[in-house]
């Protein structure tokens, strides 16, 4: 494999992931362009209006409804947002660790922060014998890093140092807060889609035959438009996952000066990573390994596409190329 340096790779996938969030809000426009255009060729365009006409009314209606839009989406946002991190305290069972009870990882993560000027985040604990690790928050307030009992004590020093140092490369690198955005995305795209499959339902009941047409013809849009807009973002949302793995894993070498540490640490992790209480895919996604059937299996074909984690043998690789 050929080296590619720590700036090199960090400047690549920096570029690159960004580039992948600009690609959320053009998806939607688009998508709802689509719908405005597709709309009147099927709905409305009874007396054959020519392109030029069918072009200039898709962009009136378009005008008119991507305030309303973009607005619920904006605020759809806003609240996803903010509620982020309790959700996902929740949704791991992580609780706070005191130094009192693990003066070890205080020592460790205290170390790491002095010698990067970052401020002291807070530190939890899953009480998990299962090793694995996330960052989540997102400002200086709420940053926090959640270690499972597994991780902190099946790993020696370095190799927890390595993994702390990884997790430290998310909160230093606004990660967790670029992947919250994603999610949230996402979580969008869902709830249309969701929404329109109900409306397809609800409206096959209780109208006339010509009202049924044109209401069905215009709920397949809807969820047409939705599940594609869904599955791309989709794509996104996994492929900035899996770039900013390699990200933290080239911060967490140069943190450390010890990338051996790391792979070490990922060996033993990707032996045990399943968390018990996660179950849901975008708070697993947050893991240093996914904590699930993804973790057991390597990334082959399509499937590589809905992985949230590029595999482990090659984060390795990469690793002990430095």
């Amino acid at each position: 494999m050929q080296y590619v340096g720590i700036q090199t790779q960090q400047s690549r996938n920096n570029f690159r992931s960004l580039l992948l969030l600009c690609l959320f809000p053009c998806l939607v426009i688009g998508l709802l362009f689509a719908f405005c255009y597709l709309f009147h060729l099927l709905v409305i365009n009874n007396d054959g209006m020519t392109q030029a006409e069918l072009l200039g009314y898709s962009t009136g209606m378009f005008l008119q409804i991507a305030p309303y839009i973009l607005g619920g989406v904006l605020i759809w946002f806003i609240i996803a947002y903010f509620a982020n991190t309790s959700i996902i305290n929740s949704a791991t069972g992580s609780k706070p660790l005191s130094r009192i009870e693990n003066k070890r990882v205080y020592n460790l993560v205290e170390n790491l922060c002095i010698s990067q000027g970052m401020k002291m985040p807070k530190i939890n604990i899953i009480n998990d014998d299962s090793l694995n690790a996330f960052a989540s928050g997102i400002n200086e307030r709420t940053y926090t890093i959640s270690l499972s009992r597994g991780i902190i004590d099946k790993l020696d020093d370095p190799e927890l140092e390595a993994v702390v140092a990884h997790e430290l490369s998310h909160i230093r690198n606004k990660d967790v807060r670029l992947m919250i955005v994603s999610i949230v995305f996402v979580g969008i795209f869902a709830m249309l889609a969701q929404m329109a499959s109900r409306s397809i339902y609800y409206s096959s009941i209780g109208h006339r035959r010509d009202e049924k047409n044109n209401t069905a013809i215009i709920i397949v849009l809807i969820m047409v438009i939705t599940a594609i807009g869904y599955f791309f973002s989709m794509l996104m949302r996994f492929a900035i996952s899996r770039k900013r793995e390699y990200l933290a894993d080239a911060g967490a070498a140069e943190m450390t000066k010890n990338p051996l540490a790391l792979a070490n640490a990922l060996r033993k992790i990707s032996a045990d990573p399943d968390i018990e209480a996660v179950n849901r895919e975008d708070i697993a996604q947050l893991f240093i390994q996914h904590p699930g059937k993804q973790a057991i299996n390597a990334l082959n074909g399509l499937s590589g596409l809905f992985a949230t984690h590029p595999p482990i043998e090659k984060r390795i690789q990469v690793l002990e190329q430095f």
